[in-house]
């Protein structure tokens, strides 16, 4: 189980210029990790977003069968008696996928609580970051490039975490490669767990998340 140091997160202007570090929040940041509960609920994650529409076609769907292909005795070769069997050539498939449902249940209380684990197994590796007043008056990925190369962060798989009123912010970091753009009240334990480094837009977001993370 990982331990539980001060929680802190370093604190960039509008620039991505480091101008010092803020506590963060221990109700959001600081509580205990549980690992098997993170498990549980990234895999219902992975297994939800599961299609699960493969499918093929049994002996009894394909074309052909209906009588015997020659008798059974004297011709030399082997006893078979449909064209449709599986180790025939155009033949049916054995055993093969059907369509299914791969939907795993999870409660709510279990996916605040692994997203409040998921924050904080991030705070206790120094990944997460503040960029305040990050606003946008037009998208601009150059200028988006730009404030993430100035905090030290380009090229790392970035979850960007934003209020959802920012639209110009949201266009302006979405096409970065590594880099999800999401509102607060959209990010989930898998989003977290993904990315290396968590990125807040605002210190008012760090201010809501106890809030947002409750609902």
């Amino acid at each position: 189980m990982i331990g539980v140091v001060e929680m802190n997160a370093n604190l960039y202007g509008a620039d991505g210029n480091l101008t010092g570090t803020v506590e963060l929040p221990a109700s959001v940041f600081g509580v205990e990790v549980n690992e098997a509960l993170l498990h549980t609920v990234v895999t219902a994650y992975l297994a939800n977003a599961r299609q699960g529409t493969s499918k093929t076609k049994g002996r009894s769907e394909v074309s052909g069968g209906g009588r015997k292909p020659w008798r059974q005795k004297g011709t030399g070769r082997a006893r078979s008696g449909s064209n449709t069997s599986p180790i025939w050539a155009r033949g049916g498939k054995a055993h093969g996928p059907v369509p299914r449902d791969y939907r795993q249940n999870i409660t709510k209380k279990m996916r605040r609580k692994a997203l409040l684990c998921a924050y904080s197994a991030r705070a206790i590796e120094q990944n997460v970051s503040i960029i305040d007043g990050l606003q946008m008056a037009e998208a601009k990925t150059s200028v988006m490039v730009s404030v993430l190369g100035n905090a030290g962060v380009a090229g790392e798989k970035i979850l960007m975490v934003i209020p959802a009123s920012e639209r110009n912010v949201y266009l302006s970091g979405r096409n970065i490669k590594n880099v999800s753009v999401k509102a607060v009240e959209d990010v989930n334990a898998l989003d977290v767990l993904v990315a290396s480094k968590v990125l807040f837009v605002s210190q008012d977001l760090i201010k809501q998340l106890d809030e947002v993370v409750s609902k």
